[in-house]
């Protein structure tokens, strides 16, 4: 850089110069030795006469910038270039970086950055720095801390995660390896129980022998065994250093780019909520294998849980988890202050975060902060939990532990998240159900709430989410039931003329009226060629209600004449088609040909007057009411 009449030009200078050294010559005409009586030498540099030659020594760059603060000179200095092009097109790139604000003199590494920009986040949520520091100390460090922070590039984050994924090859391999190690260990142990009770002790001897030292080759075998970093984890990763490298950009143009937004990882797919369906508890029951890492139960494996863990000490905190859809740390923070059972609603506003096993107490991100409103047998949870604490803190005495938070151990102490996991995960077991994991029952909630027929809106705020659109990508999974709903729901859209002949004409005794409703089945049964019969019934073995023929092609015609036959039974009754199930689905293989099974919901047209309903009032429910109906469950 040269000055013009008080201004600066980019007049960069390139030397070639080489590695090669000659002895030192003293001023006595010898060569010149060190303290160990070796010849000292220096390097030639750029007066080799080697240099004459086409492939000898490499090329260097200097320019200046402009002077700094007090007038000190600032030099770029760059070299072990191959060809002068090369030093010319890295000297235009220094230079520009420079007069974009770039420090392209610093030497900072890029270890010393990272720890500098962590230290400088003092806004940062407890478990976001520590997720970060995570990545700093197993991955950033490790892979980019030697680089100087004005050379990295995405090349070095490219290296980086090919690095990853080379660990995570032989961390795969570490991990079968030990599941061989552990497949021989169990066999070995099978082999020595079965000599109990009928082996001498020196015929069982050599049993337990095997078995010790299968054990002892699993304990070493499982020594340095990792986690595989999985893609999800890469993003993780690159979200933090692209965090870093924005914060260096806007500070002190500390990098030229952001280099991770350039970087290309594997996909990653978030998993999908899936149902446990009859057919997949089977295939659960018979090898152990889950569908998924992301479960649901139906309705009905929900309430047979909640009627195994009735009197579980926690019971109205599994029932909040499944009908109320917290998170685990939102609900190990409630204080009883942020509980109204008169009003019906419950604040959210607190969390309790563990880090390293060690609890802390934060507010959650805004989003979070919400009111969710309880129903009343929710409401008489609350009151039947507190009535049960109330008399826990009578028989501990001065040993309670007074904390106001609403959910406690039996002595009053606050819970743990992780605890909440691990006792969640072992009332499942002991259940026999199908597993799911305590965060599964968000999904749940929210899938629950579908069913209900609320609107997608109303699921995202009583779980706290930023938008709807994480809702319906998340926590939109489909129950048969729902399903089931929309297929009948897009049929019954386009009607379909199917003509039948009524040989027993459909007659609803009263007995089987509930007030005005009733439920009954049409089932239609292939008898010969494409001739159908279609009997309804309330059970499969009640006495026919009525019957119909027709000819048709399979189940689905089968199925619209029975929609027709009862369409036009209501019609002509004085009747109204309330609800249509379709349950040919059940049906498997060729089945499907030969059977067909509806559900019909009737109602009476004749509903109650609203006369008077404008000057009646109604008797007041409250906390003491509720408090009367609530029954305090065993502990």
């Amino acid at each position: 850089m040269k000055s013009t009449k008080g201004m600066f030009v980019f007049d960069p200078s390139y030397t070639r110069r080489c590695a090669c050294r000659e002895p030192v010559i003293g001023e006595d005409g010898r060569p010149e030795t060190d303290a160990k009586g070796k010849p000292k030498t220096r390097k030639i540099g750029a007066s080799c006469p080697k240099l004459k030659e086409k492939d000898h020594g490499t090329w260097h760059l200097y320019f200046e910038l402009e002077p700094g603060e007090g007038g000190e000179r600032q030099r770029v200095r760059r070299g072990g270039f191959a060809k002068k092009t090369d030093a010319q097109r890295k000297a235009k790139e220094l230079y520009d970086a420079a007069t974009a604000g770039t420090d392209i003199l610093s030497d900072e590494t890029c270890g010393d950055f990272f720890l500098r920009w962590i230290k400088a986040k003092k806004s940062l949520a407890r478990t976001t720095r520590h997720g970060y520091q995570e990545h700093i100390d197993n991955y950033l460090m490790p892979h980019l801390g030697h680089i100087k922070r004005r050379d990295l590039k995405v090349r070095h984050l490219d290296l980086m995660y090919d690095a990853i994924e080379k660990e995570n090859a032989e961390r795969i391999l570490h991990r079968l390896r030990v599941k061989e190690l552990q497949e021989a260990r169990d066999e070995a142990y099978r082999a020595w129980v079965k000599t109990a009770g009928y082996a001498k002790r020196e015929e069982r001897r050599p049993y337990r022998q095997a078995f010790l030292e299968a054990n002892k080759a699993l304990r070493e075998g499982k020594r340095g065994l990792r986690k595989v970093t999985s893609p999800a984890t890469m993003h993780r990763i690159n979200d933090t250093l692209s965090s870093a490298l924005s914060w260096g950009i806007k500070r002190e143009q500390a990098f030229a780019r952001n280099w991770a937004q350039f970087v290309e990882l594997p996909s990653v797919t978030r998993p999908k909520p899936i149902v446990w369906t009859p057919e997949r508890v089977e295939h659960w029951k018979r090898t152990g294998e889950k569908p998924g890492p992301v479960m649901v139960w139906t309705p009905k494996l929900t309430g047979e849980f909640l009627d195994f863990v009735k009197d579980d000490w926690l019971y109205e905190l599994w029932h909040s988890f499944i009908f109320l859809g917290p998170r685990r740390g939102e609900m190990a923070a409630v204080p009883w202050t942020e509980v109204s059972i008169d009003a019906l609603w419950l604040r959210i506003s607190q969390q309790i975060v563990e880090v390293a096993y060690q609890l802390y107490g934060e507010a959650p991100k805004a989003e979070s902060v919400r009111t969710v409103s309880l129903s009343l047998e929710s409401a008489e949870n609350l009151v039947s939990f507190r009535t049960k604490q109330e008399q826990k803190r009578q028989e501990w005495g001065a040993a309670y532990v007074e904390t106001g938070r609403v959910w406690t151990h039996e002595n009053g102490e606050a819970l743990h998240p992780d605890w909440i996991s691990r006792r969640f995960t072992r009332l499942v077991e002991l259940s026999g159900l199908p597993p799911v994991r305590l965060h599964d029952l968000r999904h749940l909630a929210a899938t629950l709430s579908l069913l209900a027929g609320n609107d997608i809106k109303v699921v995202q705020e009583k779980l706290g989410h930023s938008s709807r659109q994480i809702t319906s990508d998340t926590y939109t999974s489909v129950l048969p039931e729902m399903m089931r709903a929309e297929a009948e729901s897009v049929i019954a859209v386009v009607p379909r003329e199917i003509p039948y002949k009524v040989h027993t004409p459909l007659e609803i005794p009263e007995t089987a009226w509930q007030g005005d409703l009733v439920v009954f089945f049409a089932h239609g049964a292939r008898q010969a060629g494409e001739n159908w019969s279609v009997g309804a019934q309330t059970r499969p073995d009640s006495d026919l209600l009525g019957l119909v023929t027709l000819v048709g092609r399979g189940q689905d015609d089968a199925a619209n004449a029975a929609v027709k036959w009862m369409r036009d039974h209501c019609t002509s009754n004085d009747l109204e088609l309330v609800r249509i199930e379709n349950f040919n689905d059940q049906y498997q293989g060729e089945q499907r040909q030969e059977f067909a099974l509806l559900r019909f919901t009737l109602a009476r047209t004749e509903t109650p007057s609203i006369a008077g309903w404008d000057t009646a009032r109604p008797s007041p429910v409250g906390r003491n009411n509720r408090q009367k109906r609530a029954r305090p469950r065993a502990a």
